[in-house]
C-alpha cells in the first residue's frame, strides 16, 4: 500500500461516522470571499488549525472551515503542501464531504451535460465535470465515446477517489476511465501519480467523436491535455462563417480543428496549419482525410512565432489568420509577460494578414481577463496602425459554465474580428 494510499485509509474512513476533521480558523477579514462560495483558501488567509500545527494535518483530511468568532464557512479539504491549503466543497453545515455528498454534486453536473448532450452516442465528446464551476474544485472529467477522461488537480482531492470514481460509475457506467495527470502537478499539489487505466476498457487510440457533421480522431492517452480542446467547439462553427473561399493560416492548430471546420462547413478555399508536435500533426493529417478534405490542406511542423516571421519576410499573405496558442500566463508574476507575448502574437498575424482579412485570435489564459486581452489587441492596432473591428466576443461552450463566485472558471476569451 503506498503512503497515499495509508492516508486514504486513515482520513477518509471515519468522517462518515461523524468525526475526524480539523477546524480550520480564517483569519479576521479574510473571510468575506468564503462566505461569498470562493472555492480556494490560500494559505496566508488561514489563521491557525485548532489542535494541531497545520503541517501536521494530512493531506485530505476534512476541514471545517470557521471564521475567527466560530462560525461555520464552509466544508473543505485541507493539503499542507499547497498553496491552496484548503479546497472549499459545501457551504451547509448539514452536508459535510461523505460519498452522498460527492454522489450528489456527481450527479447534477452529469444531468446538466444530459440536457445538452446524448451521452448515449458513441460519438460524443464533452466536459462532463469542469472543476471549480461544478463545485468539485480540483476534478476535471470529460466523456468520450463512453469513456471518461478522469484528471485531479488536487491532491486532496485525489485522496477521496474511490468514492469519486463510484460516483462516476453509477452515473455514467463508463466502457473505461482513464487518468490523466497535468504538468507541475507534483510541485503544486504533492501529486504524484501516473497516466494509467482506473476501471474498465482501455481508450483505443484514437476514438472518434462528432462535432457539428465534423468527424474528430482523439487521442486521449498521450494527446494534448485531456485528448482535444472541447472547449474551442462552439468557437470553430463560429469562425467557419467567416471564412467562405479564404486561405486560412491556422496557427497553434493541433489536430487540425479549426482549419478543418473551416474547409468542410466554412467552405474555405485551403489551409496551411503550423504546430510544434509531429504527433498532432499526424492526427491532424488523420482527420483531415476523415473527413475529406485532405487535398486542401497543408501540415508544417515548425514553431509558430518563427514561421510566422519567415512567411512575413517572404511576402506570404492569408485572407484569414487563427491563432489559439498554449496559456501564457500561469502566474500573476507573468502577466506582463505574458500580454507582451499575446502583443507580439498578434502583430505577427497581422503581417501575414490581407487587408480586410479575418483574425480570430485567442487565449486561454485565466489570469488574463477579457478587457486585457482586448486592449492587448487595441495596442497592436496602435502599434501596426490597422483598423481592428471585433465582430464577435466569444468564450467558452456550455459545458465548460461559470460560475459566478468564483471568476477564474471564465478562461476562454475568442474574439473574431476583421481587419483593415
Amino acid at each position: 500500500m503506498s503512503d497515499q494510499e495509508v492516508v486514504l485509509a486513515t482520513v477518509v474512513a471515519a468522517p462518515e461516522q461523524g468525526h475526524d476533521f480539523v477546524e480550520v480558523v480564517v483569519r479576521n477579514r479574510r473571510a468575506q470571499p468564503f462566505f461569498g462560495r470562493h472555492p480556494w483558501v490560500f494559505v496566508g488567509a488561514v489563521d491557525r488549525v485548532n489542535g494541531m500545527k497545520s503541517e501536521d494535518v494530512p493531506p485530505g483530511t476534512i476541514a471545517k472551515l470557521v471564521s475567527s468568532e466560530g462560525r461555520f464557512i464552509a466544508w473543505g479539504l485541507y493539503n499542507p503542501t499547497s498553496r491552496i491549503v484548503a479546497r472549499l466543497y459545501s457551504w451547509q453545515l448539514e452536508r459535510p464531504l461523505d460519498a452522498a455528498f460527492w454522489q450528489a454534486t456527481i450527479h447534477q453536473a452529469v444531468e446538466s451535460r444530459r440536457q445538452m448532450f446524448d451521452l448515449n452516442s458513441p460519438n460524443t465528446g464533452c466536459r462532463l465535470i469542469f472543476s471549480e464551476a461544478d463545485g468539485l474544485s480540483g476534478l476535471t472529467v470529460d466523456f468520450y465515446g463512453g469513456f471518461l477522461l478522469v484528471q485531479f488537480t488536487s491532491l486532496a482531492l485525489f485522496l477521496h477517489r474511490d468514492a469519486i470514481l463510484t460516483a462516476l460509475q453509477t452515473e455514467v457506467h463508463p466502457k473505461g476511465i482513464w487518468l490523466r495527470t497535468e504538468k507541475g502537478m507534483r510541485e503544486a499539489e504533492g501529486l504524484d501519480v501516473v497516466d494509467g487505466l482506473l476501471s474498465g476498457q482501455e481508450p483505443p487510440r484514437p476514438l472518434f467523436i462528432d462535432e457539428f457533421g465534423v468527424s474528430y480522431g482523439v487521442d486521449v492517452q498521450q494527446g494534448q491535455k485531456t485528448g482535444c480542446y472541447l472547449d474551442q467547439r462552439d468557437n470553430r462553427l463560429a469562425a467557419s462563417r467567416y471564412l467562405k473561399g479564404a486561405e486560412v493560416l491556422d496557427a497553434f492548430c493541433f489536430s487540425g480543428g479549426f482549419g478543418i471546420t473551416a474547409l468542410k462547413l466554412g467552405g474555405a478555399a485551403s489551409v496551411v496549419g503550423i504546430d510544434s508536435s509531429e504527433s498532432a500533426l499526424e492526427l491532424a493529417k488523420a482527420n483531415a482525410e476523415l473527413n475529406g478534405v485532405a487535398d486542401r490542406c497543408q501540415w508544417q511542423r515548425d514553431d509558430v512565432r518563427p514561421a510566422l516571421e519567415a512567411m512575413a519576410g517572404q511576402g506570404r499573405l492569408f485572407d484569414a489568420v487563427i491563432l489559439d496558442p498554449p496559456r501564457m500566463a500561469r502566474t500573476r508574476g507573468g502577466m506582463d509577460r505574458a500580454i507582451n507575448g499575446y502583443v507580439r502574437l498578434n502583430q505577427l498575424g497581422l503581417q501575414v494578414l490581407k487587408p480586410g482579412g479575418i483574425l480570430i485570435t485567442c487565449s486561454c489564459s485565466g489570469l488574463v481577463s477579457r478587457d486585457e486581452f482586448q486592449e492587448m489587441l487595441a495596442e497592436v492596432a496602435r502599434q501596426t496602425g490597422r483598423d481592428i473591428q471585433v465582430l464577435e466576443n466569444r468564450g467558452q461552450p456550455a459545458d465548460h459554465p461559470v460560475r459566478v463566485t468564483c471568476p477564474e472558471t471564465e478562461y476562454l476569451k475568442v474574439l473574431i474580428c476583421r481587419v483593415s
